[in-house]
């Protein structure tokens, strides 16, 4: 992936970190090993979220281990999932980030960033039509979400799958994107006319 495409994929990124209030701490625990009894301390795990959530760039091992602690804590939880699946997808392990953002999606019905995360992950797999879809999915929860339209008209664009709707989807960019994605979005908006003609 080359270094403008990669910048924007980890602004994408960013956009997609699931933020919750709270403080606490516990030991190194499995989400999954819970012996047949579900546990769900929700306030314990949304604290947990809030110290994994301050700790995403600076520690990524201790992250992932209040992340893991949280659904321990509450297997659903889904902000825990999503963060989780982040993590996972940073470092490649796509089906396992793939899964934690299907248990986010699931346990968040109503919110676009595990559809966003998701598509990401199945961009990065090479599932173009899955991805896609999953963008699709984030803006039908949420009509409008500008990270699902970035990644929607980028993968739009890397993939060479422009049609009139990637022209709609540059043309929101350009309006309501960052100076860096309203840049991005000019650009290829001038050079798909230029195809077009």
């Amino acid at each position: 992936m080359h270094s403008l495409s990669r910048t924007f994929f980890m602004l994408l990124l960013a956009v997609a970190v699931v933020q919750i209030a709270g403080c606490a701490k516990t030991g190194n625990l499995s989400p999954y090993a819970n012996n047949g009894e579900i546990r769900r301390d929700t306030h314990l795990a949304r604290e947990l979220h809030q110290q994994a959530s301050a700790q995403l760039l600076e520690d990524e091992a201790e992250a992932e281990r209040l992340l893991r602690a949280s659904l321990a804590a509450d297997l659903y939880f889904g902000p825990a999932h999503n963060n989780l699946g982040i993590i996972l997808l940073g470092r490649g392990e796509l089906y396992a980030a793939a899964s934690e953002f299907e248990w986010a999606r699931k346990l968040m019905p109503g919110h676009p960033d595990p559809r966003v995360n998701l598509a990401m992950t199945l961009e990065q797999a090479g599932k173009v039509d899955d991805a896609i879809n999953a963008y699709d999915a984030a803006l039908a929860v949420y009509d409008g979400y500008l990270p699902a339209i970035q990644g929607k008209a980028r993968l739009h664009v890397v993939s060479g799958r422009t049609d009139k709707s990637t022209h709609v989807l540059l043309d929101e960019i350009a309006l309501r994107g960052d100076e860096r994605w309203r840049e991005w979005a000019r650009l290829w908006a001038t050079k798909l006319n230029m195809y077009d003609r």
